[in-house]
């Protein structure tokens, strides 16, 4: 015989099962919450967008392009330039990742407050000091600060990169760079406090069977006035604005030796093909016109003008008095 429940049970029974209900939601509530933390590490701040970082990455890239074309013709060799990647990271960590002795320069970047790092690994710089001087692009050592005369010659290499980087930035804003310092041991070039954000542009650059690494080093505090400007949208209107000012200008240009077939209209009447037949030298035909009445112009058998018939020394001519509706 199967037992009855009593009230208490069935009470009991309800409460367990509503219970367990209530710790399923608090648990789903928990999980959901825990999901939506995002992982945040204090040490290395993202204060840059990944949509500026896509701008960076577009601008250098066009930056590489032209540096290769200038500094193949400097060498007399084929450069290739490619971007490996722009990261930021703080100040200490760009610092320990150079090799030393190093090859930097420290660089002004007028209007814009505040410098920025520009640096050649040694295998780069011997490359080009080697080419410079008419070698093959053997490298015998690297292990060593440049002399002198070398950085001279590497410095001559860095203004024609100033100007291409320039003319990558003019999209941005224009500016002018100039070297302040150069630097050979990285803990004496503290343009910034450690724990700053960086940005760090790589860039690999391979000539004659040889390769190296060219690195950018912009503090975040130096790209601050422009960090808006860097956005997808800005680069692609201001890229169409450019681009449209030259062919603005070159089409006018060359609308300015059109010619153009102007023909003023005097007057018109109807006369009959018997008057037409019968006329002689010196018969008048009246026109349908008064003397004081503004005189139709065409251009290209458009009505455009309207104007005031006259003589300019010997010729006939007339002056525009308004447009044509």
């Amino acid at each position: 015989m199967p037992k009855v429940l009593s009230q208490d049970e069935i009470d009991a029974l309800l409460s367990n099962v509503s219970g367990s209900d209530q710790a399923k939601e608090e648990i789903a509530v928990e999980e959901a919450n825990l999901r939506s933390v995002v992982t945040y590490d204090f040490a290395h701040p993202n204060r840059v967008s990944k949509d500026q970082i896509r701008t960076l990455e577009n601008l250098h890239d066009n930056f590489a392009g032209h540096l290769g074309s200038t500094l193949s013709a400097i060498h007399r060799a084929m450069v290739d330039i490619d971007l490996v990647s722009v990261d930021q990271i703080t100040y200490s960590e760009f610092v320990m990742s150079l090799s030393s002795p190093s090859n930097t320069f420290t660089v002004s970047m007028e209007p814009l407050e505040g410098r920025f790092l520009v640096d050649f690994s040694p295998t780069l710089a011997f490359l080009f000091v080697d080419r410079m001087f008419g070698g093959s692009g053997r490298l015998l050592e690297t292990e060593r600060e440049l002399t002198g005369i070398e950085r001279t010659v590497l410095a001559k290499i860095v203004k024609n990169l100033y100007r291409e980087l320039e003319r990558s930035w003019n999209t941005i804003i224009k500016t002018e760079m100039k070297t302040v310092s150069f630097e050979s041991n990285p803990q004496f070039m503290q343009i910034i406090a450690p724990g700053e954000t960086v940005l760090v542009v790589s860039l690999q650059i391979k000539m004659l069977g040889n390769s190296g690494l060219l690195t950018i080093c912009y503090p975040y505090m130096t790209l601050e006035p422009v960090m808006d400007d860097l956005t997808g949208r800005h680069w692609i209107d201001k890229d169409k604005k450019e681009e449209a000012e030259p062919d603005h200008e070159t089409t006018t240009a060359n609308l300015q030796n059109v010619r153009a077939e102007v023909t003023a209209l005097l007057g018109s009447t109807e006369i009959t093909m018997r008057e037409f037949v019968d006329l002689k030298v010196g018969d008048v035909i009246v026109l349908d016109q008064l003397v004081n009445t503004l005189l139709e112009i065409y251009v290209h058998g458009e009505k455009k003008f309207r104007a005031h018939p006259g003589i300019v020394g010997k010729r006939k001519g007339f002056q525009i008095a308004e447009y044509s509706d």
